[in-house]
């Protein structure tokens, strides 16, 4: 199994990826974040190769305009609340230069945005947003549409859900879970759900209140001593109950693996974690099989640029 990453809890740098116009609840999501972490910003613009936009050229030589004409409002806000933003603009497939960016730059997390709705009226993971989430070596933090009003008002995460499965990569993701309530001081729940179609073999193996305990013996016990946790096992929908139990805890952070993503559950917009980005009434934090160290589907290459992207993100 992977080793934990202290800085996947302890950012000390974040990264925007971010269109034009900016998702303000993709923002405001990575100011609190980085208030809470004392972690710097990056705002990550990336535009198609025939993008016509004034921009610098990445050398230091000035064009008509800056990207600060654009962004500028956006870093004076993280300034004012004292922390330290920069932007930076390439040229590009989206998903292709954020990978690059994360292989240039040391980069803790990353934050994007999805918010568009597709023809039917279900909003759709966007095609960079699913392959980066599905290839990044760090967490990836995805705030939905239905982002509760108010959330991050106070800058503050409260309470923190994590989804635990029955996949071996589960212990990585409750232990990411378990720092970062023990860092923000917020209250942790451990959800375990048993789909219909498995209750009779695992309750057979063994009753719900000894899953609970051993949702609990995920997290060490060090780091469980210094928490408010509780652990529920539930039979239904995992993506379901897993969204039902952010609205009755007033979840301000969903964490999840998403070992299970693939190019196909986003375009047919299924499986557990698709559903959550989807619907979630608070901000998700995903670890993607490679950041699960191998865990899950294989990594796939970036698709080429005659791909239709999916409406959605980036």
């Amino acid at each position: 199994m992977v080793t934990f990453v202290p800085e996947w809890s302890r950012p000390s740098t974040i990264l925007v990826a971010a269109e034009w116009p900016a998702n303000e609840k993709a923002f405001t999501l990575a100011l609190a974040q980085a208030k809470e972490s004392d972690a710097s910003l990056i705002i990550l613009h990336v535009c198609g190769e025939t993008a016509d936009l004034p921009f610098h050229n990445g050398d230091g030589q000035s064009l008509p305009h800056q990207p600060v004409d654009l962004f500028g409002p956006m870093v004076q806000h993280a300034t004012e609340l004292g922390i330290h933003c920069q932007v930076e603009v390439r040229k590009g497939l989206a998903a292709q230069e954020i990978l690059r960016f994360l292989a240039e730059r040391r980069v803790d997390r990353i934050v994007m945005g999805v918010h568009t709705p597709g023809r039917i009226g279900k909003p759709l993971v966007g095609s960079v947003t699913e392959t980066i989430l599905r290839t990044s070596d760090v967490p990836v933090s995805i705030v939905g549409p239905y982002l509760r009003p108010g959330i991050y008002r106070d800058y503050l995460t409260h309470t923190i859900l994590c989804s635990v499965s029955s996949h071996p990569s589960r212990k990585t993701v409750a232990r990411l879970a378990a720092e970062l309530a023990s860092c923000h001081r917020a209250r942790l729940v451990l959800q375990y759900v048993i789909p219909p179609q498995e209750s009779d073999e695992e309750l057979a193996r063994q009753p719900l209140d000894q899953m609970e305990r051993v949702l609990l013996d995920l997290i060490p016990a060090r780091v469980r001593a210094r928490l408010n946790v509780q652990a529920t096992t539930v039979l239904g929908d995992p993506a379901e109950e897993l969204l039902y139990l952010s609205r009755v805890t007033q979840a301000n952070l969903i964490v999840i693996g998403a070992h299970n993503a693939t190019h196909f559950a986003a375009v047919s917009n299924s499986g557990v974690v698709y559903k959550v980005l989807a619907y979630a009434p608070c901000p998700v934090l995903t670890l993607s099989p490679v950041a699960l160290g191998g865990y899950g589907p294989a990594s796939e290459t970036i698709r080429s640029a005659d791909v239709n992207y999916l409406p959605g993100v980036v």
